[in-house]
């Protein structure tokens, strides 16, 4: 090793906390410091630290069988990807280990789509403060300066539009558009919901013109803001969806849901993964499944995301030289700053609160979709404390 070239690639500003332990909504370092953890993190714990099934879930398929190649069938693969098309809009899946991989399927499946119906439709349609992961095309989609300088050539067929700018979308979205590509809810873009009449009208454009629809639900899918999927509160269903983080509850594992149309260009040879679908991560997703889906979880979710607004309304009013406003749905909410995000990030950890800064001076909170009221009171009460000592 390069002399005081550190071993791990020092591409993160870390802090100096490391943790050796969690329950539920809690971290614990060494010395037994307990950390309110309302990053989840970044929306992959849905349901916690540790949780006890999950736990067995894992334990039982690691003493019968870890990986084996997908050249064979894998029936734990394929009980998760009956379960996803149960309660989704879609026909079939694609296992992947992360969102970014999600997403360079998802690219491909809709260029093969395309290609196979002899169409020549180069342009995948993308917005402003995206985030669709770290790979080569995933950031020429999103078409962020702090992503991409110093990585070009980018690939190329992606045109990024203003967020929120409806002539623009109308004007871009023709007939020579493979897909529109967006998050229902923007994480790391600062929180940012698209409204249900925005998404029921894209989706009547896409129709109009015959592009596909591709929603990137990796941060805002799995019960994160109060549906199975954010798209369901517009009542909308998309051709291609890419999920991870919180499908896994913290193991790797991501996926890509589509419709038999948008898939059908999916055929042998055409994509795989030495890991995607791998006994371990389907057996954990599965449950993870099992769990959210159980009548009366997402309504509780529903009920303490409706509590947790409710109190972060009132810390608003009482600092408004610190804090704007309210942004998210469900528990995937994001506080507007007026004085500097980070700021309020380290504030909060002295108080023992552990969040998550994101774009437009935004600080993200998204706990455990099992946290409990007593906790968010708890972390709200933190939060008053870390605005206080910043005011």
């Amino acid at each position: 090793m390069t002399a005081q070239f550190p071993a791990v690639l020092p591409t993160y500003s870390r802090t100096s906390l490391a943790f050796r332990r969690g329950e539920g909504a809690w971290l614990i370092e060494e010395n037994g410091t307990r950390y309110l953890d309302f990053t989840s993190g970044i929306a992959v714990n849905a349901l916690g630290h540790a949780h006890p099934a999950l736990v067995q879930a894992l334990t039982e398929q690691a003493q019968a069988l870890w990986h084996v190649s997908n050249l064979y069938d894998i029936p734990a693969q394929a009980r998760l990807a009956e379960a996803l098309v149960e309660h989704t809009f879609a026909d079939t899946a694609f296992f992947t280990n992360s969102g970014t991989e999600a997403a360079e399927l998802a690219i491909k499946m809709v260029r093969k789509y395309w290609y196979e119906i002899g169409e020549d439709r180069p342009t995948i349609l993308t917005f402003e403060g995206a985030f669709h992961g770290r790979s080569t095309g995933a950031i020429a989609a999103a078409g962020s300066e702090k992503m991409t300088k110093g990585f070009g050539p980018l690939m190329p067929g992606f045109k990024v539009l203003p967020w929120g700018d409806h002539d623009a979308l109308r004007a871009a979205l023709d007939t020579s558009v493979a897909a529109v590509m967006i998050e229902p809810v923007q994480g790391e873009g600062g929180i940012r919901p698209l409204p249900d009449q925005c998404l029921k009208d894209l989706r009547a454009l896409c129709d109009q013109t015959g592009a596909l629809l591709v929603l990137d639900e990796v941060q805002c899918g799995m019960g994160r803001t109060g549906r199975l999927f954010a798209h369901e509160w517009a009542g909308i269903t998309p051709d291609i969806m890419m999920v991870a983080k919180g499908i896994g509850g913290g193991f790797p594992l991501g996926a890509v849901l589509a419709s038999a149309r948008a898939a059908s260009g999916m055929t042998a040879g055409t994509h795989g993964s030495t890991y995607g679908g791998n006994p371990l991560a389907c057996a954990v997703g599965a449950k993870v499944i099992e769990i959210i889906t159980t009548p009366g979880f997402l309504d509780d979710v529903r009920r303490k995301a409706g509590f947790f607004r409710q109190r972060l309304e009132a810390l608003v009013a009482a600092h408004p030289d610190v804090f704007e406003d309210v942004r998210g749905l469900g528990l995937m909410l994001g506080l507007k700053c007026r004085a500097p995000n980070l700021d309020l990030v380290k504030a909060a950890q002295a108080e023992h609160l552990l969040t998550v800064p994101a774009a437009d001076n935004v600080v993200r909170l998204l706990p455990p979709l099992t946290i409990t009221e007593a906790e968010i009171s708890d972390g709200v009460n933190r939060l008053d404390r870390a605005a206080t000592a910043l005011a």
